[in-house]
């Protein structure tokens, strides 16, 4: 999609195409509020002016939008509506090897007990491996600490989906 086509979307359009970018709500309203967008760094500058307005609230709904690392069913069937944008995203958690997977598995249900919502990590280009130490060193933060980088990572998600976009 053209960042032309993007700017000529009626409102639900345009919410339904950011929504496969972040599905935080507030941030969508707020990006569909902020058009047009006169450049791809326009977009990717508004994207980022509407981070701090965000709530735990919102991050949280935005991590219920992503499957776990390295369930590849999870991929193709829950999360149908960001399957364009999220295709590669986890390309290389699915050369990993059973081991690698089964720990993987794991430890991400060990990290949405303890935190209550799914491992965020920016995948494209990460290893199982890389992506599985990367979990493993960040079950030992709090809670807090854990949102803030889910958050991070969210934001680094989103401008990949919206270079994507358009």
């Amino acid at each position: 999609m053209a960042l032309e086509r993007l700017n000529q979307l009626n409102d639900a359009e345009a919410t339904e195409v950011l929504r496969t970018c972040c599905a935080a709500e507030r941030w969508v309203r707020a990006m569909v509020a902020s058009r047009p967008f006169h450049s791809a760094e326009d977009l990717h500058e508004k994207a980022d002016k509407h981070w701090p307005d965000l709530t735990t609230e919102d991050w949280l709904e935005a991590f219920e939008a992503h499957p776990k690392i390295g369930d590849i069913s999870s991929l193709k069937d829950k999360f149908a509506n960001t399957r364009d944008l999220a295709s590669d995203e986890q390309s290389y958690a699915a050369l990993g090897s059973d081991e690698i997977l089964q720990r993987l598995a794991y430890g991400n249900e060990a990290y949405l007990e303890k935190f209550g919502f799914v491992f965020i990590i920016c995948a494209t280009g990460k290893s199982a491996d890389e992506m599985l130490l990367r979990l493993e060193e960040r079950l030992e933060n709090t809670r807090a600490d854990e949102i803030v980088n889910a958050s991070r990572e969210q934001a680094t998600i989103t401008h990949l989906r919206l270079d994507k976009l358009v």
